[in-house]
This record gives C-alpha cells, sequence and structure tokens, in this order.
C-alpha cells in the first residue's frame, strides 16, 4: 500500500498539504491528502509516486522539494480520487501518465521520469517570473486561471501557514503557465462564478489519517479536497474540470 509515515515529535500540530513532494529516500512520492498531524503522534499518510524509474536509496530520509505538484497534475489525480478518497493506489497510473506527458510537452528529460527534474530542466523559465507574483500581507489563498475553462483555487485558513506554502505552489502554478502564455485574460465574472459554485459544492467527509476529515468536492465542471478540524475548513483546493 503507497503510504508514508509521518512522525511528529512537537507538542504542536503539523499540516502536510496535499500535493507537496517529498524527494530521496528509494522513489519521490506526493502527498494524495492533506494531513494534521498531532502532538507526539504517528500518521500513515496516502502517496503516490512521482519518479517512476528508480527504486534505489538515494537518502535515508525524505527532504520537502521546493515545490508542489502541478496545477494539472493535481487536478488528475484529484479526478481519480473523487469516487474513492482514501484508497492510496487509485490514482498513480494518472500520476505517472501526467507526468511523462508533461516531461514530453516541455522537452525535459529525466531518466528516473521524476517530477523534480522537469521543474529542474524549467529553473530559468521559473525565475524569470517567480517575482511577478508576490505574496501579499495576510494572504491566505490564491485563485489562478490558465484559461477560462482551466482554474485552481487555493486556500489555508491560517495566513502564516499559506505564506510557507505558497512559494511552492507559485513554482507549480509557473511550470503550467509557461505552457500557455498566450492565453487571453479571464474576465471577473468567471472567477467569481467558479469561487462560487465550491463554495456551493456538496461535500463528502471521511475521517482523515490525521486528526478532522477529509472533505471531498465534487460537482459539474469542478473537483476539490480539503481538510476540516472541528467545523474549521483547514485546507481547500479546487479546480475546473472538462
Amino acid at each position: 500500500m503507497p503510504e508514508l509515515l509521518a512522525t511528529n515529535p512537537t507538542g504542536a500540530n503539523i499540516i502536510a498539504c496535499d500535493g507537496e513532494e517529498l524527494v530521496g529516500a528509494k522513489q519521490n512520492r506526493i502527498l494524495n491528502v492533506t494531513v494534521l498531524v498531532g502532538p507526539r503522534s504517528k500518521v500513515r499518510i496516502p502517496v503516490s509516486c512521482v519518479e517512476q524509474g528508480r527504486w534505489r536509496a538515494r537518502s535515508a530520509a525524505f527532504s520537502s522539494a521546493g515545490h508542489t505538484a502541478y496545477p494539472e497534475l493535481r487536478r488528475r489525480k484529484a479526478e481519480r480520487l473523487a469516487a474513492a478518497p482514501l484508497r492510496p493506489g487509485v490514482a498513480q497510473d494518472e500520476v505517472w501518465s501526467a507526468v511523462a506527458e508533461k516531461s514530453i510537452r516541455l522537452g525535459a528529460y529525466s531518466a528516473t521520469g521524476a517530477q523534480a527534474d522537469i521543474f529542474a530542466s524549467r529553473e530559468r523559465d521559473l525565475g524569470g517570473l517567480r517575482a511577478a507574483f508576490p505574496l501579499e500581507p495576510g494572504q491566505a489563498g490564491a485563485l489562478v486561471a490558465l484559461g477560462p475553462d482551466l482554474l485552481c483555487l487555493d486556500y489555508l485558513s491560517r495566513p502564516e501557514a499559506f505564506a510557507r506554502l505558497y512559494p511552492k505552489l507559485l513554482d507549480g502554478y509557473l511550470l503550467d503557465a509557461i505552457e500557455r502564455l498566450d492565453v487571453a485574460p479571464v474576465d471577473r465574472a468567471r472567477l467569481e462564478g467558479f469561487v462560487g459554485a465550491v463554495t456551493a459544492a456538496p461535500r463528502r467527509r471521511e475521517p482523515s489519517p490525521g486528526l478532522g476529515d477529509d472533505v471531498r468536492l465534487c460537482a459539474k465542471g469542478l473537483v476539490g479536497s480539503g481538510l476540516e478540524l472541528d467545523g474549521e475548513l483547514l485546507r481547500l483546493s479546487a479546480f475546473t474540470t472538462a
């Protein structure tokens, strides 16, 4: 079963977000769900592999990548998981396909089919765009438009937590954006309509592997996931679908 054991030795809750990439060990992985790991506890987190051609140790432990999975990959994974939120293996083939297709489109060679190598191959492009999208004071979310039918919403309830995640999310946004630099701007009404649809979408809840409830959104034209604890929506990501 594709899972990683997360250990929290501190006296505070630690949030690990859906789409974050862990590199090293025997294969690079991304988290399939957002998990809140309680103080001095251990939690098994469902993951997907984003490095198809390696099964040998590069390090004794994982380290955190400087990016999350890009929105297209997160959306495709979310669509596969929508019908079975906590069945970890359901999205693996879709994840590998998405990474391979992205690598081909961007001309990124990777001996092991690694998502991280795609980011590395386009570091110059990403570096030239990052400064155009600074984090605003108190910002707790981002709404990204790569075209009228390619929208992505990310939210964390605590601005200080979002500030730590945003640089990773931004590199994911930009990796998708460099394929669509000629797309016309999306009008405000379309953006507001998407946010409204996400807000109104029915939510299905199941116990999270950690604290709180895993939340899934699946409605016409959108898919999403998140984490709730004691009535507070801690994390939400949502995407338009075909």
